[in-house]
Order: C-alpha cells, then structure tokens, then sequence
C-alpha cells in the first residue's frame, strides 16, 4: 500500500493484480512524507506498530482507515487494481508450487488441491473484494483499474491523481499462455464459487 500526501491518494495493492510495476512507477512520485508499506524487492514500514508487524504490504482499506483519520480517508483518492479471478487463480497456484516444479508437471493437480484446501489464510489466496470494500461490501475505491488493460488504467490514474504516466514495466511476471487452458469444469465451477463476489462485483467471467 502508498498512501500519498503529495498528491492526495491511497493505492491499496491487491495480491497478484501486478503491483509490483504500479509501485515502481509511484515511487518516482514520492515525496519523503509520503508512506509505504511492502516486503518485496523493497522493504518499507508504515509508521504504526500494528500495521508494520504485519509482513507484507497488501493491506486493506479497512485496516489503513483508522490509522490516518476519516477526514484523510475520505478526501484521498483511493484506487487499486483487480484481475480476473481465474487468471488469478492459475497465477496464485503457479505461484505456490514454483519451487519443487509441480505446477509445471501436473497444474490440474495443483489447482484442485488448492481449491480443495482453501489456504484462507495465505493473503494471494484471498478474495480481491475484501481488500477495498467496507463493512457493508461496498466499494471503498474511487477507480479501479483492471490488469487486463493495466496500462490505459494507470494512464487515467495518473491523470487523476495529477502525476505523469509512463509504460509500466513487468515486474515479477511470467508467461504461461492463456488461463482458459488450464481448467477443467469443476476447477470453473470451484473458482467461480469461491471468489463469487470478485465475479458480481467487477464483472468479470471465463
């Protein structure tokens, strides 16, 4: 997460919807008063003790809110990325078994584990909604891009948030081809029940 207070703006980063290249390219933006919370290639600290023991910075609005004040909240522009659920879910997965190279051997095989297990827990796992809506599911965000179009969404951002653009680079990224491949029928129909809402909520489908 960046919370600016240059340029007014609060950018939650939502797991695996390319965050890394956003920051990246905020960074260049910021000022010394500006904060930043992340435990990847970088390693910041929010100024609060609650939210810095946690070690990663894919924190949600909800969490940040009462920490920098309603009256800041409200009047920052707040803005995240989403994904499709099932691109995200192949990401999530390929991401998990990297190191002992069974997604490369079998991913079906890892994919319905997986969604069998249901690691909840694992902050990649989680539902994008939960990151940028409130108590009562509604949306927190002022613009939310899509990483299917990610760099036309950071251009309009940065007009909004009165900052130049420029091409994003790719951080992190691999190539695996399209997602629709590696799904059978009940790994769809797993993946669109479990992250149900992601689906109603930003309109996304196979």
């Amino acid at each position: 997460m960046i919370i600016s207070h240059q340029h007014r703006f609060i950018f939650a980063a939502i797991p695996k919807t390319g965050t890394h290249a956003v920051r990246q390219a905020l960074r260049e933006h910021m000022s010394p008063e500006d904060l930043e919370q992340v435990g990847l290639f970088v390693n910041k600290r929010f100024p609060f003790a609650e939210l810095a023991r946690i070690a990663h910075g894919h924190l949600t609005l909800q969490q940040v809110r009462p920490f920098i004040g309603e009256e800041t909240f409200s009047g920052y522009f707040k803005f995240a990325f989403v994904r499709n659920p099932f691109d995200r879910f192949v990401s999530y997965c390929a991401f998990m078994a990297r190191k002992n190279g069974a997604f490369d051997r079998n991913p079906q095989e890892v994919m319905h584990h997986l969604l069998k297990v249901r690691p909840m827990h694992h902050v990649l796992f989680q539902s994008q909604h939960g990151f940028i809506t409130g108590e009562s599911g509604e949306l927190l965000t002022d613009q939310v891009g899509r990483v299917e179009d990610m760099q036309t969404s950071y251009d309009a951002i940065c007009q909004r948030i009165g900052i130049p653009s420029r091409a994003l680079e790719q951080v992190n990224s691999s190539r695996r081809g399209s997602y629709r491949d590696y799904y059978d029928q009940p790994l769809i129909d797993g993946v669109r029940e479990l992250y149900r809402r992601d689906f109603e909520l930003f309109g996304y489908n196979f």
